[in-house]
């Protein structure tokens, strides 16, 4: 399946491919903030429809994801690192996308402050 999503504004915008079985709610002090129900999906299946160079990144703790949001409006619309096998991947904050019923998708509870 497709979806197609972006921040408020629209500078960022993207596709991206695959099935949404579950998101995730991370409770790390950058997502706890951000209130994001991140799906974690290969890299090559998000499609930027916008300049990649549109987006900023923000890193912290050991800069292993790049946090993107848009400098505009502020939105989070998703970030990219690796998994543990080193797998590009990225996450897509669902709350971005369109056409989605949030209260269909099993949410899937991360302790990111354990790490």
């Amino acid at each position: 399946m497709n979806y197609r999503g972006s921040c408020h504004c629209g500078r960022i915008a993207f596709e991206v491919e695959g099935e949404i079985d579950k998101a995730m709610a991370c409770n790390c002090s950058i997502c706890q903030r951000k209130g994001s129900l991140m799906w974690f999906v290969p890299r090559d299946k998000l499609y930027l429809l916008t300049p990649d160079q549109d987006a900023a990144t923000y890193s912290f703790n050991k800069h292993v994801i790049q946090h993107r949001f848009c400098p505009r409006c502020g939105i989070h619309p998703y970030g990219e690192g690796r998994d543990p096998k080193g797998n590009a991947v990225a996450a897509i904050n669902i709350r971005c996308l369109e056409g989605i019923d949030l209260e269909r998708i099993p949410v899937e509870r991360f302790d990111g402050r354990a790490l």
